[in-house]
C-alpha cells in the first residue's frame, strides 16, 4: 500500500474523529443543559434522518470532483460552520442555552449537526481512493484498515467527548474542533494524489444523478439484493443500537456500563486489524453472509440470561464482525462498479441502509414497551419462559433481542440459498 494511502487514512482518522468528537460532546452538553430527554431524541432522529437523505446528494460530489476536492470541500464546510457556531455560543447569553425551546439553542445544534454531517463527504470518498490508490487483490485489506480508522475515531470520540463536556465545557470543545479539522485541511492541502478528474457529461453532470445510479445499480445482477439484505440488516441493528444502553443499565451502574463499553468499542478496531492483515477471501460476499450468519447466533444467545459477562463478551464478538461486514461490501462495490460512478452507488447504498434506523428507533420503543415488557412481566411470558429465562422489564427486552437475532439468522440464510446472491457471487468473481 502506497504512502499517500496511509497519510489520507490518518488524515481521514482526524476529520473523522473531530466531526464524531463535536456531535457526541454536543449531545451529552444539549442534555446536561436542559435536562430533557426529548431534546437528545429529536437531534438523534434529525442525525439519523439527515445521514440517510446527504448520501445521494454527497455521492455525488465525490464522482463530480476530483476526491481530494471533495474531502476538501468536506473539511471546509465543517470548519466554517463550527467558527459560526464558535460565535454563536460566545455571544448568546448562557441561560438561552437551558431552555429546550430556545432558537439559539437549536441554531447552534442545527449548524453543529451540518458541520458534523459535512464529514460524510470523505466517508464516501475514501473507499473510492481505495479503487484508485489500491491493486485490486489488496483492497479488502486497505477496507479492513478503513474500519479500523472508524473504530478509533469512534472510540476516541465517545472518550474525549466526555472528558472534555465535563471537564472544560462546550467552548473548549469548539476550539479543538476548529483547530483539528484547520490542521486537516492544511495536511490534505499538502497532500500530492495521482487522480484525474473524471468526465462529466450528460446525466453524469448531473449534481444528484438518482435515476443514473439506480441504472448503474442495476445493471449488476443481484447488487440491489445485497444493499437491501444490508438495510434489513441495519433495520434489525437497530433494534440493539435504541435498547441497548436501556438493558446494560439494568444489569450494571451508568459509570461501569460506560466503561465496559468503551471497552467493548474495541472490537470496531480489532475486526478491522485482522481485515487488514489476513483479507476477505476470494469471495468476499460469502465471508459477508458467514459473518452475518455468526452475528445473528451471537445476537440470539448473548441474552439468553442476565449475565454481564456473556452480554459482554457476546457484544464484543458482534462489534468485531461489523468491520468485516461493511468491508466485504466495499470491496465488492469497488469490484463491480466503475470508479466514475462509485462516489454515487456508495451514497446510495449508504442512504438507503441507513434509512432504516430512524424507522427502527421510532418503532422498538413502543414494541418493547407495549408488548415485550407486559409478556415478561404480568403476561403469558411469565409461566412459558420465566422459570429459566427469567421475569421482568429487563428480560422482556433481552427476549426482544433473541427474537430479533433469530430472525436475522433465517433472513440470512435464505438470501444466501437465492438467485440474486448466486448472481451476485458470479458476477464478483468475473469482475
Amino acid at each position: 500500500m502506497t504512502k499517500v494511502f496511509y497519510a489520507i487514512l490518518a488524515n481521514s482518522l482526524v476529520a473523522s474523529l473531530s466531526n464524531t468528537f463535536v456531535w457526541f460532546a454536543v449531545t451529552f452538553w444539549v442534555y446536561l443543559q436542559t435536562k430533557s430527554v426529548l431534546a437528545t431524541s429529536v437531534m438523534a432522529g434529525m442525525y439519523l434522518v439527515t445521514v440517510a437523505i446527504s448520501g445521494f446528494f454527497l455521492g455525488s460530489l465525490v464522482d463530480r470532483y476530483k476526491k481530494k476536492t471533495a474531502m476538501l470541500v468536506s473539511s471546509l464546510c465543517s470548519l466554517v460552520l463550527y467558527l459560526l457556531a464558535y460565535i454563536l455560543f460566545v455571544t448568546t447569553p448562557s441561560a438561552d442555552f437551558t431552555d429546550p425551546a430556545s432558537p439559539s439553542l437549536w441554531t447552534f445544534i442545527f449548524l453543529t449537526l451540518v458541520g458534523a454531517i459535512a464529514g460524510n463527504i470523505r466517508t464516501i470518498a475514501l473507499p473510492t481512493l481505495v479503487t484508485l490508490l489500491i491493486s485490486e487483490p489488496k483492497r479488502d485489506q486497505a477496507n479492513g484498515l478503513v474500519g479500523t480508522v472508524n473504530g478509533v475515531a469512534f472510540l476516541g470520540a465517545s472518550i474525549f467527548s466526555g472528558l472534555v463536556v465535563g471537564f472544560l465545557g462546550v467552548f473548549w470543545m469548539l476550539v479543538f474542533a476548529i483547530a483539528l479539522t484547520a490542521l486537516t485541511i492544511l495536511h490534505l492541502g499538502l497532500l500530492s494524489m495521482p487522480e484525474r478528474r473524471v468526465r462529466q457529461t450528460g446525466t453524469q453532470a448531473n449534481p444528484i444523478d438518482i435515476r443514473g445510479t439506480i441504472r448503474a445499480v442495476h445493471l449488476v445482477p443481484g447488487l440491489f439484493g445485497l444493499i437491501f439484505f444490508n438495510c434489513f440488516n441495519n433495520f434489525l441493528g437497530g433494534v440493539f443500537m435504541s435498547l441497548m444502553d436501556a438493558y446494560g443499565l439494568s444489569l450494571v451502574s451508568v459509570q461501569a456500563w460506560g466503561v465496559l463499553w468503551g471497552c467493548l468499542s474495541l472490537g470496531f478496531i480489532i475486526g478491522g486489524l485482522v481485515v487488514a492483515k489476513h483479507g476477505l477471501g476470494k469471495n468476499p460476499l460469502q465471508t459477508m453472509f458467514l459473518a452475518n450468519i455468526a452475528m445473528w447466533i451471537v445476537a440470539t444467545c448473548f441474552t439468553i440470561q442476565a449475565s454481564v459477562p456473556l452480554l459482554a463478551i457476546g457484544m464484543f464478538i458482534y462489534l468485531c464482525l461489523i468491520p468485516v461486514v461493511e468491508a466485504s461490501e466495499q470491496t465488492i462495490l469497488q469490484t463491480v462498479i466503475p470508479i466514475e460512478r462509485q462516489g454515487r452507488v456508495f451514497g446510495f447504498a449508504q442512504s438507503i441502509e441507513q434509512a432504516a434506523s430512524p424507522i427502527t428507533a421510532f418503532m422498538i420503543g413502543p414494541i418493547a414497551q407495549l408488548i415485550f415488557i407486559p409478556f415478561m412481566t404480568t403476561g403469558a411470558g411469565v409461566n412459558l419462559l420465566g422459570h429459566w429465562f427469567g421475569t421482568g422489564a429487563d428480560r422482556g427486552i433481552a427476549l426482544l433481542f433473541t427474537v430479533t437475532g433469530l430472525i436475522g439468522l433465517i433472513v440470512t440464510l435464505l438470501a444466501m440459498r437465492s438467485r440474486q446472491y448466486q448472481k451476485l457471487s458470479v458476477n464478483f468473481q468475473q469482475g
